[in-house]
C-alpha cells in the first residue's frame, strides 16, 4: 500500500510542467490573448480546452457575421473558429484539447485530467476564459413534465451543426436577446418554424434592425409574454403561457430557452477566487486581475450583459497586455 502511494506520487510528479501563462478556454478571448502574448514576446503559452476542438462557442455559430475586426471578412461561426485555431497553430503555441481543469491552487498551480492521465501546470500567470452559459430550465423555475424536445440554443447549435440533428419541428421560443435570433437563424438552416417567440418585458431585448428579423423569419413576437408550464408525456405536446394576465395553451412540440447568460465561473469557485455577489463574476481589478494576482479573468466569463465574439477578441487582448506587463514588472 505504501509503495503503491509512492508510485503515484512518483507517477504526478514526472507528470509537471511549467510555463509563463496557462489560458484555460479557447473560444475567442483566449485565442486572442494567446495571440497578443506571442506577439509581445512570451512564447511559453499553453492552452487548455476541455472540448475535442477548439475555437469556443462560435464553432456552433453556424452564421454570419463573425470575423470583420479580426480578419477583415465576414464569416460563419464555424469558419471564424477554424481560423482562429489555425492562427494559433501557426504561431505554434500549445492548444491541449479535452484537458480539463479540475483544480486552481495558490499562485498558478492547475491540476488537470485529460485521457492521456492527470497533470499538474505550473503557471507564472493563469488568464481564465471559460466565457458563459444560458440559463437551463431547472434554474427558471419552470412547472410541468420533462418531455422530449426541450434545450438551450447551444444545444441545439451543437445538434444542427455538428451532429445533423433536429430536436423539433415547432418549438416555442423563450427569449428576445440576440441569442435568441442566433437561435432562428439555426432553426431556419435546420427546417425548423417556431411557433411563437415570447418575451415577459414589453420590448425585445435587441435593438431594430435585429428585433426586426422575427418578420424575416416568420416568427410572432409576443412580449409581456412568461412561459408558466409545460405539457406533454414522451415529447413537448403544448406549453401554457401567460400574457397580460391571460393565459392561455400553445401548441408545439419542443421549448428552447435562450439568453439569460450567466458567467461559467465554476472554476473560479473551484480556486476560492472572490466573486462579484450581484453577477457571480469573478471579482477582478481594472487590470483584470483576480483575488488571487496569479489568476486574470476576461471576456464573458466577467462581462454581463454577453459581448459577441468580436468584442470577446479585443478583450483577450487588452487583457493580454495587461499580464505581459504584470509579468514584466514582476521579473518574469
Amino acid at each position: 500500500m505504501i509503495l503503491s502511494a509512492l508510485v503515484k506520487m512518483m507517477s504526478k510528479a514526472c507528470n509537471r510542467t511549467s510555463c509563463s501563462v496557462a489560458i484555460i478556454g479557447s473560444g475567442p478571448t483566449g485565442i486572442a490573448a494567446a495571440l497578443e502574448l506571442k506577439k509581445s514576446g512570451i512564447t511559453d503559452i499553453i492552452i487548455l480546452e476541455r472540448e475535442k476542438e477548439g475555437g469556443g462557442v462560435p464553432r456552433h455559430c453556424g452564421h454570419p457575421p463573425f470575423g470583420l475586426h479580426e480578419y477583415h471578412r465576414i464569416l460563419t461561426g464555424p469558419v471564424y473558429a477554424r481560423r482562429n485555431v489555425q492562427t494559433v497553430q501557426d504561431e505554434n503555441i500549445p492548444l491541449l484539447l479535452r484537458h480539463s481543469v479540475t483544480s486552481l491552487g495558490p499562485n498558478g498551480l492547475l491540476e488537470v485530467v485529460s485521457p492521456e492521465g492527470g497533470m499538474q501546470i505550473d503557471a507564472k500567470r493563469v488568464l481564465l476564459a471559460t466565457g458563459t452559459r444560458e440559463t437551463p430550465r431547472s434554474a427558471r423555475f419552470v412547472s410541468g413534465t420533462r418531455p422530449l424536445g426541450i434545450c438551450n440554443t447551444g444545444a441545439l447549435q451543437a445538434m444542427v451543426y455538428l451532429k445533423n440533428m433536429v430536436p423539433f419541428r415547432r418549438p416555442l421560443v423563450v427569449g428576445s436577446e440576440i441569442v435568441s435570433f442566433s437561435a432562428l437563424w439555426t432553426c431556419k438552416k435546420a427546417g425548423i418554424q417556431p411557433v411563437a417567440m415570447i418575451e415577459k418585458e414589453d420590448h425585445p431585448q435587441v435593438r431594430r434592425p435585429i428585433s426586426l428579423a422575427c418578420r424575416y423569419f416568420g416568427v410572432p413576437l409576443l412580449l409581456n409574454t412568461t412561459i408558466e408550464k409545460i405539457i406533454g408525456t414522451e415529447r413537448v405536446r403544448s406549453v401554457q403561457i401567460i400574457q397580460q394576465d391571460n393565459q392561455r395553451e400553445v401548441t408545439c412540440d419542443g421549448v428552447l430557452f435562450t439568453g439569460r447568460f450567466v458567467p461559467e465561473s465554476s472554476l473560479a469557485r473551484l480556486g476560492d477566487l472572490t466573486l462579484d455577489a450581484t453577477t457571480a463574476c469573478p471579482l477582478t481589478d481594472k487590470h483584470g486581475r483576480c483575488s488571487d494576482p496569479a489568476y486574470f479573468a476576461a471576456g464573458n466569463l466577467t462581462h454581463h450583459p454577453v459581448r459577441v465574439a468580436g468584442q470577446c477578441f479585443k478583450s483577450g487582448r487588452i487583457i493580454a497586455k495587461e499580464i505581459y506587463k504584470d509579468l514584466d514588472s514582476a521579473g518574469g
